[in-house]
C-alpha cells in the first residue's frame, strides 16, 4: 500500500482587491488552482487541509468558474463539483494554528486573492519561512507567489535569489487589471524579493522549480504542479 501523503494548503480568504482608484475589485482564489491539485492529490489518496488567514471561508473567484475561463461549460460544471464536494473548503484551519511538522508538502494557489491577503499575512511569512528552510516540498503558482512578500524580515526575505516564476505583468495587462492595480506581482517580486525570475508564453503552463520550491506562471500551470508533487510525494 502506498504512504499517504498529508498536504497543507494555504489559501486566500480575501474577497475583494483595493485598486488604484478606491473601488473593490471582487476576487478570491482561482477555482482552476484550487481545483485540479486538489483533485490529482485526492484521487491518488493522499490527504488535503485547507488553511486560511484567520481561519475564514475562502471565497472562490466567480470570474474562474465562467465557461470563458474554465475551458467551456463542461469545464466550469466540473470545477464547481469538485468544490462543492471538498468538505476542507469549508472548515479551514487558522493559518495561526498550523503545525507544519504535521505536512509533508505546502501549497499555495492564487487568484487575486494572495495580493490582498497574503502577501501582508504575519503567519502565511512565518509559514513560508519554515517551510524553505525544512527543504520539504512548497508548490506555489499564479498570484500565491505574492505570499514571498510577507517573508521580509527588515526588507529581506529568504526566497531572495530562488528561480521563481508568477503571474507576469504581460498576463495582468491581457485581463486589463495592470493599469489599475496599486502594485504588479512580477514587478515586486523582482524588486523587493530579489528572486531570479523567468517564464513562459502567456496563459500557457510553465513551471520553475529550484531546490524544494516550485512555482507556476498562471491558472493552466496548477495541474502541472499537481502533477509533481505527486512524483515528489511518491
Amino acid at each position: 500500500m502506498e504512504l499517504v501523503a498529508k498536504i497543507l494548503f494555504i489559501v486566500s480568504s480575501a474577497t475583494y482587491w483595493v485598486l488604484k482608484d478606491g473601488t473593490r475589485h471582487a476576487t478570491g482564489y482561482w477555482a482552476e488552482e484550487f481545483a485540479n491539485p486538489y483533485k490529482e492529490l485526492t484521487d491518488a489518496g493522499h490527504e488535503v487541509v485547507v488553511a486560511t488567514p484567520g481561519g475564514t471561508t475562502p471565497n472562490v473567484d466567480m470570474m474562474s468558474l465562467r465557461p470563458s475561463m474554465a475551458g467551456g461549460e463542461q469545464g466550469a460544471l466540473d470545477l464547481e463539483a469538485i468544490i462543492r464536494d471538498a468538505e476542507v473548503m469549508r472548515r479551514p484551519l487558522q493559518l495561526s494554528d498550523v503545525r507544519l511538522e504535521d505536512y509533508d508538502a505546502v501549497y499555495v494557489p492564487g487568484g487575486h486573492g494572495p495580493m490582498a491577503d497574503l502577501s501582508l499575512d504575519a503567519d502565511a511569512g512565518r509559514l513560508l519561512t519554515a517551510q524553505l528552510a525544512s527543504g520539504n516540498p512548497l508548490f506555489i503558482v499564479c498570484h500565491g507567489p505574492a505570499s514571498m512578500l510577507s517573508t521580509r524580515i527588515h526588507g529581506v526575505s529568504p526566497f531572495k535569489g530562488y528561480k521563481v516564476t508568477c503571474f507576469t505583468n504581460d498576463e495582468e495587462e491581457e485581463v486589463g487589471l495592470a493599469p489599475r492595480v496599486t502594485w504588479l506581482l512580477e514587478t515586486d517580486l523582482k524588486e523587493k524579493v530579489g528572486v531570479h525570475f523567468s517564464r513562459g508564453p502567456v496563459w500557457e503552463p510553465y513551471m520553475v522549480e529550484d531546490r524544494n520550491l516550485v512555482t507556476g506562471q498562471n491558472p493552466h500551470s496548477a495541474a502541472v504542479l499537481g502533477e509533481r508533487m505527486l512524483e515528489i510525494l511518491k
